[in-house]
């Protein structure tokens, strides 16, 4: 188990800025793959963003290319996601989830999901 514990979420409006956080423990997380899903009502969850191990390495979803940034702080155990010019289609609720493989970024890769954070957009 990896215990996972997202906070940063809230109600924004349209155009404005959020930077959630999620807070690992174990002593999986610097080695791991961390991501960031999203799921709005009614829809299936997707991917937003993950980043390597070491941080080297991110990817996004196309959606929110340009607008989000994924990052982590090993030494603290804390994955973050700075979201930028959000816009009312970005209204979900967040979720940070961990794996072990490199390069993950399908749903069936990622093995512990956090209670996830609301973000709601207004426009």
């Amino acid at each position: 188990q990896v215990p996972l514990v997202e906070s940063g979420g809230g109600l924004v409006q349209a155009g404005g800025s959020l930077r959630l956080s999620c807070a690992a423990s174990g002593r999986t997380f610097s080695s791991a793959t961390m991501g960031w899903f999203r799921q709005a009502p009614g829809k299936e969850r997707e991917f937003v963003a993950a980043i390597s191990w070491n941080g080297g390495r991110t990817y996004y979803a196309d959606s929110v290319k340009g607008r989000f940034t994924m990052s982590r702080d090993n030494a603290k155990s804390t994955v973050f996601l700075q979201t930028n010019s959000l816009t009312p289609e970005d209204t979900a609720v967040y979720y940070c989830t961990v794996s072990s493989r490199v390069g993950a970024s399908a749903l069936w890769e990622f093995e512990y999901w956090g209670q996830g954070t609301q973000v709601t957009v207004s426009s």
